[in-house]
């Protein structure tokens, strides 16, 4: 049913995209302690900060602080989103692996989060790549809205490609298309990425996975079954768009616990320990008050069931 592969690479993307949702930010000490319960539970890929604008995320001001006191194992690469060429030249400051530099697909969610067009941003890519470059930083695009975008509806396969074309030309390392609404299909999921994939054979392509209406499940293993490079979640579900209409316990991201659950459960390796995992996210949950929207949280994993007894 599933043309799935043997392994998985997951990318955890909590403290930007999670972190930046909260409304009392943590400590640079707190941050830097849920890194190194990260490394521990498994991950390899960790995004880890943002360099937009302080007065923009406050919650991820204290950005080169976090990524001057994390431990440093050799085999685990360290992300940082930019917004735009001055983040990327901030971040080109710090010892990072690599950078995400985001660009919509439609212009209404460029004007709306970056203020500037689709095209503005991309008139920027070239000297992002270059200072990232320099900084000995591999250069990830993040294709936001690539498949649906608010206040807009379904994204033409033209819209996305114009940002994939215009960052395979200037020699990016890997493009990432974002389901940012929560609302995208496995079929759009699918044809996306396999499209993409046929179409820019020479680059890397994963998915950034949100989780509005209960999609992201489904849309992981379409992303797999196309042939997707990396898959991106956030533990205990933190983060989305805030500003997206609708109840905020559905406006995050996927959660990483129960996309290890779900892969664990299809034998898909991620050598992510879904114990770890919970343990982080159930402590961050507690420190923020953020809505719970894990289903491993609220309903306990296939061994748990398996194993309980009737009263």
């Amino acid at each position: 049913m599933w043309s799935l592969p043997d392994r998985a690479r997951l990318v955890e993307v909590g403290l930007r995209d999670g972190l930046q949702a909260i409304e009392t930010p943590l400590s640079t000490d707190r941050k830097v302690a849920i890194v190194a319960d990260m490394i521990a539970a498994g991950f390899k890929e960790i995004e880890i900060a943002s360099f937009a604008h302080p007065k923009v995320l406050p919650q991820l001001a204290d950005a080169e602080a976090v990524l001057a006191d994390i431990p440093r194992p050799p085999d685990v690469r360290f992300r940082a989103l930019v917004p735009n060429a001055r983040g990327a030249r901030r971040a080109a400051a710090c010892e990072l692996d690599e950078v995400t530099f985001v660009v919509p697909a439609e212009d209404g969610m460029a004007l709306k989060n970056q203020g500037t067009t689709t095209q503005g941003l991309l008139d920027q890519l070239e000297e992002v790549r270059e200072v990232s470059h320099d900084a000995g930083q591999r250069l990830i695009v993040a294709v936001a809205c690539a498949f649906f975008s608010p206040c807009y509806g379904p994204v033409s396969k033209a819209a996305r490609d114009s940002v994939v074309r215009k960052a395979t030309e200037v020699g990016a390392d890997g493009v990432y298309l974002a389901t940012t609404t929560g609302e995208e299909t496995p079929l759009e999921v699918f044809s996306g990425i396999r499209e993409t994939k046929n179409d820019f054979p020479g680059i890397e392509v994963g998915t950034h996975l949100h989780n509005r209406n209960g999609f992201a499940p489904a849309n992981a293993l379409a992303a797999l079954s196309a042939g997707a490079d990396w898959l991106e979640s956030s533990v205990a579900g933190l983060g989305g768009d805030m500003w997206f209409p609708g109840d905020p316990t559905v406006l995050g991201n996927m959660a990483t616990e129960d996309l290890v659950h779900l892969l664990d459960g299809m034998s898909v390796v991620t050598d992510i320990d879904l114990r770890r995992v919970r343990q982080i996210s159930e402590s961050l949950i507690e420190e923020t008050n953020f809505p719970v929207s894990s289903f491993v949280s609220r309903g306990g994993t296939r061994e748990e069931l398996a194993n309980a007894t009737w009263d």
